[in-house]
């Protein structure tokens, strides 16, 4: 479904993507892990279209997206979960995700996905009119991906779902996240630090260290991994 190939990204004169090339096949989990600064975010970003394309190519269902302006890439099916959640605090939950359909005008189908959204996350529906920065963080990051999920995206990117919630959450953030690739097919790219989790969930994962990918295999294969355990899984 998403082909990379050769990409390069540079913030002025700092190369952050140094010509990384992964492919995301239809209904997979695949996840990008590594430190921080790595370039996890800004290979979201890109694919997004919030970064300019120096070199290399972007491919999603056959269709070159490099450099197209991010609300057409929205509508061809690839929707963004960010870093840090970025949901809009002084809206209430229900027009955060509601933001989520914007482009859309399948009212009857609207209706179903945010059915779908609060059968997996029913604190979303006890939450739906108050305003959104006054979640807690996880409930924050629930809202994000359900938002996300209101594009009805082929392709969902999520980053750093993990982030800044509590440990129990997280557990429940990342069984949420099988089961929509589960339920709805979703082909998902995961970017995220807390690699044991993220292993548990791909099927397939890239190791990004200083914007090239230095390592690539089966999940199972990079969690058993003895270089993979020492840098990132505290073995």
């Amino acid at each position: 479904m998403l082909h990379v190939e050769g990409l390069k990204v540079s913030y002025g004169a700092i190369a952050a993507l140094k010509g990384i090339s992964f492919h995301v096949p239809k209904g997979a989990v695949v996840t990008l892990i590594g430190a921080n600064g790595a370039g996890k975010t800004t290979t979201l970003q890109t694919i997004s279209g919030l970064h300019k394309v120096v070199e290399g190519t972007i491919k999603f269902d056959g269709q070159e997206i490099s450099n197209m302006p991010s609300h057409k890439i929205v509508s061809l099916g690839i929707s963004q979960s960010p870093e840090g959640r970025l949901i809009f605090p002084g809206l209430s939950v229900k027009e955060n995700l509601m933001m989520g359909a914007y482009l859309r005008k399948d009212k009857k189908e609207i209706r179903s996905d945010l059915d779908y959204c609060f059968s997996i996350f029913p604190r979303l529906r006890e939450r739906l009119m108050q305003a959104g920065g006054t979640l807690s963080g996880g409930e924050q990051q629930m809202l994000a991906i359900s938002r996300a999920l209101m594009a009805k995206p082929h392709l969902l990117l999520l980053d750093e779902p993990s982030l800044g919630i509590a440990p129990l959450l997280v557990q429940l953030i990342f069984e949420k996240i099988t089961e929509i690739n589960r339920d709805l097919g979703v082909t998902m790219l995961l970017v995220e630090q807390n690699a044991h989790m993220a292993l548990k969930v791909a099927s397939y994962a890239y190791v990004l260290e200083t914007g090239e990918i230095t390592l690539e295999g089966p999940a199972s294969e990079l969690a058993s991994n003895e270089d993979v355990q020492k840098a990132y899984l505290g073995m």
